[in-house]
Parts: structure tokens; C-alpha cells; sequence
């Protein structure tokens, strides 16, 4: 008789964490910034990593569940269309001392689902998610600094720029819908700031970023990139960094945030396609 093949191990839960909101900052028009703490900051380990991110969960209200909530037995308990629903967001910062993060939401109406919910947050409010993901740095050996994103970007961008070195050298291409969206961020003199104004063309439209870079007047030596935002304009960014500035990818950390007229759940799935695919296979290498 033969033996049966070995049930497959079961898939280990991600270590959720609850944190309340403490505080909100309005950063500029369309952002957000919620402060969160509490006795669960403990078990959050942070990477060694400027972009690092979590899946933030939200349950919805009208279940009457009580929060903060586990989302895995949710999951398990709950019918298809009722299951808490996550989106990605960068950890801004991280304060030991203070046992407190910072997460910084884009905001735009009533629109979408966790901006509406940032906008509202109050002091107690819960904010449930897992992670921290992340993996770049900016590397210390580099001649020169490139980053280029959308406002989806702009945190990840903004805590890399404060981590450089004071006498770092670079450019920062930042993509907003007008100067009301602009902050103040803590950039080396040498890091010059360009900022894009889409000036009421949704994000996600526009060729702002890839031709800001084309058109750089590109420094000397070797470069360290970090291009994000939305889909679209990352794979036309690729194309001028890659093509035509001939980089090679162990210099550039490059990824699609989001895709323009895609909710995360679809751009989500999106990825292991190929129109969700930043290199598709015949990409040179």
C-alpha cells in the first residue's frame, strides 16, 4: 500500500497588530498624517528599511464588530462579501521613544477607503494591520541620488531623502496635483526638489515624471534610484532609465503602488499578469 502524500503545512498567520490613533496632522490639501501607539507598538519590529510598509485592515462598520478585532478568524467566519478588506500604506516613521508610528494617507473625498477613514480618525480610533514589509535603503556607496513618485510615493521618498547623508548630492521628482500639496521635507542642500503639478489631471494620467527625468541634465558618476507611484508612469520610467539612460536594475528599486482606474484588491491580482508585470519577460535584462 502506498503511502499518502503529506497534507501541505499550514500557512503561519501573520502577527497582526493594534495600535490607536493618538493624534492626526493635515501634512497639505490632500494628505494626512495619523499618528498610533499604544501597548501593542511593542511587538511592531521595524526593517532597516525607508520604504518599509503594512496592510492596514478594515472591517466593515455596519457588522458591529467589536475592535480592535482578529482578522484571520474574521476571515474564517465571516461570508465572502463581509471579509476585511486591507490596503498598503508606508510607515512614515517610527518613534521608539515615544512607542508611537506615523502613516501618511492620501485624501481625496469621500473617495476610496482608507483616506475617508484617515481624514476621520480620532484619538482611540483602532488601526489594525500587518507587516512591516520593505527592503531599500538608500545605498551608501552611491555618487548620486534619484527618486521619482507620485503623492502614493511621497512618504516612502520623503524617508529616504531624511535618511541621507548630510553632504549626499540628487534629485527628487515629486508628482502632486498643485502646490497645495507640497511639504517641507528635510533634504540634504545637495538634493535639489522638483515638484510636478498636475494642476487637476487625475493622478495617474499625465507624463509629468517620465519626462521631468528624460529631460535631466544627468550628473556624473553612479546613481542610486528609487522610482514608485502608479503603474503606468513607472513602466515609462523604466523605459528612460533603463533604455535610455542604460542603468542596471541592481541600481534602481523600482515597483507600481497602484494602477489608475484599479482598486487595490484587482491591482493586487493584477501583478502576477503580465500587464502587472514592471519587467515583462523579454525585458532586457
Amino acid at each position: 500500500m502506498s503511502a499518502q502524500p503529506a497534507a501541505p503545512a499550514a500557512r503561519a498567520r501573520k502577527p497582526q497588530i493594534n495600535l490607536q490613533v493618538t493624534r492626526t496632522e493635515r501634512l497639505s490639501e490632500h494628505m494626512v498624517r495619523v499618528y498610533a501607539g499604544g501597548p501593542d507598538f511593542a511587538r511592531f519590529e521595524a526593517k532597516d528599511a525607508t520604504d518599509q510598509y503594512v496592510k492596514i485592515w478594515f472591517i466593515d462598520p455596519q457588522l458591529g464588530v467589536e475592535l480592535p478585532a482578529d482578522v484571520a478568524d474574521l476571515k474564517e467566519s465571516l461570508p465572502a462579501d463581509k471579509l476585511p478588506v486591507s490596503r498598503t500604506y508606508t510607515v512614515r516613521s517610527v518613534d521608539a521613544e515615544a512607542a508611537e508610528l506615523a502613516i501618511d494617507f492620501v485624501v481625496h473625498g469621500d473617495e476610496g477607503l482608507a483616506g475617508p477613514w484617515a481624514a476621520a480618525a480620532k484619538p482611540g480610533d483602532w488601526l489594525m494591520f500587518t507587516g512591516p514589509g520593505g527592503k531599500y535603503s538608500p545605498a551608501p556607496d552611491a555618487d548620486w541620488y534619484l527618486f521619482a513618485g507620485d503623492d502614493a510615493a511621497l512618504p516612502a521618498v520623503a524617508a529616504a531623502i531624511e535618511a541621507l547623508p548630510a553632504d549626499a548630492a540628487g534629485h527628487a521628482f515629486l508628482e502632486v496635483d498643485s502646490a497645495a500639496d507640497t511639504q517641507e521635507l528635510k533634504a540634504p542642500a545637495g538634493v535639489e526638489l522638483h515638484w510636478l503639478f498636475r494642476q487637476g489631471r487625475p493622478a495617474g494620467t499625465t507624463s509629468l515624471l517620465r519626462d521631468a527625468v528624460a529631460g535631466l541634465d544627468w550628473p556624473q558618476g553612479d546613481v542610486d534610484a528609487f522610482v514608485h507611484g502608479e503603474r503606468g508612469a513607472v513602466k515609462e520610467l523604466r523605459d528612460v532609465l533603463f533604455k535610455q539612460r542604460g542603468l542596471s536594475r541592481q541600481q534602481v528599486s523600482i515597483s507600481g503602488y497602484w494602477a489608475y482606474g484599479r482598486a487595490e484588491d484587482a491591482f493586487q491580482a493584477e501583478k502576477r499578469t503580465p500587464v502587472g508585470q514592471i519587467f515583462p519577460d523579454n525585458y532586457p535584462a
